[in-house]
């Protein structure tokens, strides 16, 4: 847990940085234009948990996310909340590798690790409420479409360390779907309107098109919130 809050803290400042960037470059470009007094669009980011539920004793796995998303005031304090993961990773670690049928390959790999790497984007809408205009709790349903799919076998041989990457997409649905929800907070002082949350999503999808085989994607995120082009609205 301490090498998770770590790495979530090192990820926050590393987007951080990336996306000021960003925010400079598409602020150049299209101005206050692309927010409303109803409608804010920024970037969000950040480290991202991931699970295979009831999957073969695997471990959680830390990816990066990357993305964009839009607040949308219905009434007071309250929003709908959607967006798209532009870059978004799911899958797990630490599962026993399996054979491909290559006696020389199966024998320098069979005591080594396999880590199955999803690429999906992530579509959430959600409820946003906020408290204070500071404090929100949110949730709602999430869908996934995925891009891509690798077996990363892992294993040290000779004192050297092998990896080999093996392109499973075929084995995977397309779509993912499932239930989002966490709390966050929006800076006063850092930066007006930039958001530090933790949002959890669980998958109801069997994504797995292997018969007898159940993987369920689940993630823990630690993300910030960018807001592009805010300067006019005031707090």
């Amino acid at each position: 847990m301490k090498n998770l809050i770590k790495s979530s803290l090192l990820s926050l400042l590393l987007l951080f940085s990336l996306t000021t960037k960003a925010q400079v470059l598409i602020s150049l470009l299209f101005g206050e234009k692309l927010n409303t007094p109803k409608i804010e669009f920024g970037m969000v980011g950040g480290l991202n948990r991931t699970y295979l539920n009831n999957y073969n004793n695997s471990e959680g796995k830390n990816y990066f996310n990357l993305g964009f998303y839009f607040h949308i005031n219905v009434k007071n304090n309250s929003f709908i909340s959607t967006g798209v993961l532009v870059k978004s990773n799911v899958g797990a670690t630490g599962m026993p590798v399996y054979a491909l049928g290559d006696p020389n390959f199966d024998t320098i790999f069979k005591n080594g690790t396999l880590t199955k790497k999803i690429s999906c984007f992530y579509v959430p809408i959600l409820f946003h409420q906020r408290f204070n205009n500071r404090w929100y709790i949110e949730a709602g349903p999430q869908a996934g479409l995925r891009t891509k799919a690798y077996d990363i076998f892992e294993t040290e041989f000779d004192g050297n360390d092998l990896a080999y990457k093996r392109d499973v997409k075929d084995e995977y649905t397309r779509l993912d779907f499932g239930v989002t929800g966490g709390v966050g907070y929006k800076t006063k002082r850092v930066l007006k309107s930039m958001a530090v949350g933790i949002s959890y999503y669980y998958g109801f999808v069997n994504v797995s098109k292997t018969p007898d085989v159940t993987m369920q994607n689940s993630s823990l995120n630690f993300y910030l919130k960018l807001p592009i082009g805010l300067g006019a609205k005031p707090e």
